[in-house]
């Protein structure tokens, strides 16, 4: 086990020398694989044992990969290698979708393999780049959880489970047939035994969770956008609903830009405002993001949905009413 260790250890330092020429130094290597500088330099000694040898970079005070060739260069474009670069550093690396960090190893890998010059223009570009994903839920709640959902769809196991949904606590079997990740968080799709149908769970909702006895069969022809269908975001309903708003001037143009449902059409008035029509399954999600749209949004159709926003409206308005501002 200790010489696997010092194996994968090696493999990962030649990788990293080669993804990052002269920016790599003992303290540094020492620091990222967790072992004191001595290991490290004793490291270096074994490497070159192995015809892979690593000089230093005085200027740099870094090491570089010497003449061998460790990987065979991948043929990327600039483009594409820096398409991949920012997804794996920007948006898995930053946490912006919990738990793809083995992504930024993997970007590592082909940092090693690409010619010095395409790595040279990732750089330059990446240290201008920045990804803002919208808040989530912390990361840390749900790691175990999500480690355990994974391994169970690869295995089509199922889940002895304790959930806290907003109706209360409860234990059943899941079946989990897919992963999702919708805007803020994970969800597990697949069949709630205990509803004997297809539920979506949010990942950082489960108490508690188990390797059951068995295995299930996935559903012939499942897919997570065949499931979903038209539910404005992940969460559908048993209806579909032909939806029309108007907005205003002030929004009108905001709201246009951003393709906010695939079936979405836009009817632009002289004006500015815009007319919006979409067909959505269920209006559990579809009411809140009008609600966030305030008085600048009005609904049109269907009846149902302009209802609910009235009630929550009137709702959140009772909760100020006779109160001042300071």
């Amino acid at each position: 086990m200790e010489e696997q260790s010092k194996i994968h250890r090696l493999l990962r330092m030649i990788t990293m020398i080669q993804s990052r020429p002269g920016e790599w130094n003992a303290p540094r290597l020492a620091e990222a694989l967790g072992v004191d500088i001595r290991t490290i330099y004793r490291d270096i000694k074994d490497l070159e044992r192995a015809g892979l040898p690593c000089r230093h970079d005085r200027e740099q005070n870094g090491y570089r990969a010497g003449e061998g060739v460790f990987l065979q260069p991948v043929h990327f474009s600039a483009q594409e290698a820096l398409a991949l670069a920012v997804l794996c550093d920007e948006v898995a690396g930053r946490g912006g979708i919990p738990y793809l960090a083995p992504a930024c190893k993997a970007i590592e890998k082909l940092r090693s393999v690409l010619p010095i010059e395409v790595r040279g223009e990732i750089d330059a570009v990446m240290a201008s780049v920045r990804v803002k994903t919208a808040a989530g839920a912390d990361p840390r709640e749900a790691r175990d959880v999500y480690e355990k959902v994974a391994e169970a769809v690869r295995l089509r196991r199922p889940l002895v489970c304790s959930y806290e949904s907003l109706s209360g606590a409860s234990e059943f079997v899941f079946h989990p047939y897919a992963l999702f990740f919708g805007v803020r968080a994970w969800y597990a799709i697949g069949m709630h035994m205990g509803h004997g149908e297809m539920r979506t769970l949010k990942l950082n909702r489960f108490a508690s969770l188990s390797m059951g006895e068995g295995e299930f069969q996935t559903p012939a022809g499942f897919s997570v956008d065949g499931y979903l269908g038209k539910a404005w975001r992940m969460v559908r309903g048993e209806q579909e609903y032909e939806v029309e708003l108007w907005f205003d001037p002030e929004f009108g143009p905001t709201v246009a830009e951003t393709l906010w449902h695939e079936t979405q059409e836009i009817e632009h008035h002289q004006d500015g405002s815009i007319t919006y029509r979409c067909t959505v399954l269920g209006l559990d999600e579809i009411v809140w993001w009008v609600l966030s749209m305030g008085p600048h949004c009005v609904v049109r159709s269907p009846v149902e949905l302009a209802d609910r926003v009235k009630g929550l409206s009137e709702a959140t308005a009772s909760l100020y009413t006779g109160r001042r501002a300071d």
